[in-house]
């Protein structure tokens, strides 16, 4: 049987390494190094020893404890396994049934069409004729029903500077500004591993109002966790609430 000592020095050297190997690939994707097929698999192992070092050091933890012992050691490597752990296993719990789609439409008859971003994009990016999955618009309807374009009780013109205003405040990249076709296209940079998802917002009248669309897709990955529509329906509640 391992001491409570063993089991608490092995719990935070393990929690260690799993830190130290979420911020290699959270580095190295950032500053395109590593590719997200790495990144990813990457944050998966540091996932699972940190939550093994957890593990280790309840189990040191008990042992101490049957032993009266000092322990500080598993309690600290437990702690440890735990902070490394948490916000992934948080994020899945937050996006656990969401549909496996990365790319959201307010108008899924007609979605906005991009036009600058491509020349930005590389060839191994997500495609842009959501033609995958072919159920995508029933996927979306399920997953977000919620989402929908927003009518404003405004001039286009007023709606579109205060939606360009919007995309400058939120720090995205701005790859182009059409006001006469009422047109902004954009990239939104994740804060932590600075995945890139490409944004097009559309304003155009629609009979005495002023009819917003948006879609927001993810250049990599098949899933997007939610991202892409949280992006649109906090950006749409914005716009709407800067014109009440």
């Amino acid at each position: 049987m391992f001491k409570h000592t063993t089991l608490g020095k092995f719990s935070i050297r393990l929690a260690v390494f799993s830190g130290l190997l979420t911020v290699g690939m959270i580095i190295l994707h950032r500053f395109n190094i590593a590719g997200f097929q790495i990144a990813l698999p990457g944050l998966a192992i540091s996932t699972l020893t940190g939550f093994i070092a957890a593990l280790l050091g309840i189990a040191g933890l008990f042992a101490a404890m049957r032993q009266r012992k000092s322990a500080l050691s598993s309690l600290t490597g437990s702690l440890l396994g735990f902070i490394v752990t948490m916000p992934t296993v948080f994020t899945l719990l937050a996006a656990s049934g969401l549909p496996r789609i990365h790319d959201i439409s307010t108008d899924l008859n007609n979605p906005p069409q991009f036009e600058a971003v491509l020349t930005q994009r590389k060839t191994t990016d997500n495609p842009l004729e959501r033609l995958i999955p072919d159920n995508l618009s029933q996927l979306q309807q399920v997953g977000y029903p919620d989402l929908k374009p927003l009518l404003l009780d405004r001039p286009a013109s007023a709606v579109f500077e205060r939606a360009l205003q919007l995309v400058k405040s939120r720090n995205w990249h701005i790859a182009a500004v059409s006001a006469d076709q009422g047109k902004i296209e954009a990239t939104a940079v994740t804060p932590v591993m600075a995945f890139k998802d490409d944004v097009i917002i559309r304003i155009q009248p629609n009979g005495e109002f002023t009819q917003v669309d948006m879609r927001s897709v993810s250049r990599v990955g098949v899933s997007d966790l939610g991202a892409n529509a949280t992006r649109i329906r906090e950006f749409l509640s914005d716009l709407q609430q800067s014109q009440d």
